[in-house]
């Protein structure tokens, strides 16, 4: 147990060490863990360390020590001990001088001021720490808050993302719809047309046809009575102008 602790001697947090010492609050603990570890003694409030002047120097030994840091660490723990050693000599000492001496007021006083100054600083404490559980809650309440927002706007989001892609969809069929039903109609329309055209064109042909066969008729019987009135041997220029007569 550490008496090398001064009355009314100045307490400080982690926080304030960093500050003090120039360093970063996680660094405050790796040296702090690095100095338990060789043996280091410090004052604890459950787990967490309480730091007064002395530690602030051990702190600083280790910043700016060329040595590896476990070997300086075991040099700050042989001087601690150096000390608490000479306190327990001290103590010792003065209980045996004042073994029979009558109870002092005035160090009673000063007993009772150094455990009302330790009662004062451990209440600021657990205010501070009270003070910090109620924000870590607070912050703690507004990230689930947050997070259902952030969960509900996903879902909201992703439900509105279906509904239109849905949309999208149905109108997209619709359209190829309507197009095919458009082709299909022009074909349908086309096709007709081109049956009319071939009627058409198959009507012509017949009508073509029926003409080159009244004509191919006209002209075999021009040639049938041409030949005839060649056979004839009398009177053939009577016959054969008789025939253009005809």
């Amino acid at each position: 147990m550490r008496r090398d602790i001064q009355p009314n001697e100045q307490a400080f947090s982690t926080k304030e060490v960093a500050e003090e010492v120039g360093i970063a609050t996680p660094t405050v603990r790796k040296y702090g863990q690095i100095l338990e570890r060789n043996g280091y003694e410090f004052l604890k409030d459950g787990d967490r360390r309480i730091f007064v002047q002395s530690d602030i120097g051990a702190l600083i030994t280790l910043r700016d020590t060329d040595k590896p840091l476990d070997d300086t660490a075991k040099d700050l723990v042989d001087q601690q001990r150096e000390k608490l050693k000479a306190s327990n000599e001290t103590d010792i000492a003065l209980a045996d001088t004042y073994e029979n001496v009558p109870y002092d007021p005035n160090q009673l006083k000063e007993v009772l001021k150094y455990v009302v100054n330790e009662l004062a600083a451990t209440r600021e404490m657990n205010v501070q720490l009270t003070n910090d559980m109620s924000q870590l809650k607070t912050t703690v309440s507004r990230l689930q808050q947050d997070h259902h927002a952030i969960s509900s706007n996903i879902g909201n989001s992703a439900q509105k993302t279906n509904v239109k892609i849905e949309n999208l969809t149905k109108q997209q069929e619709a359209h190829y719809e309507t197009l095919l039903q458009q082709d299909k109609n022009h074909y349908e329309t086309l096709l007709q047309q081109e049956k009319q055209k071939s009627e058409l064109l198959q009507k012509e042909l017949q009508s073509m046809r029926q003409e080159q066969i009244k004509e191919w008729r006209a002209q075999n019987d021009f040639n049938k009575r041409l030949e005839e009135a060649i056979q004839k041997p009398k009177g053939k220029w009577n016959g054969l102008f008789s025939l253009f007569r005809k």
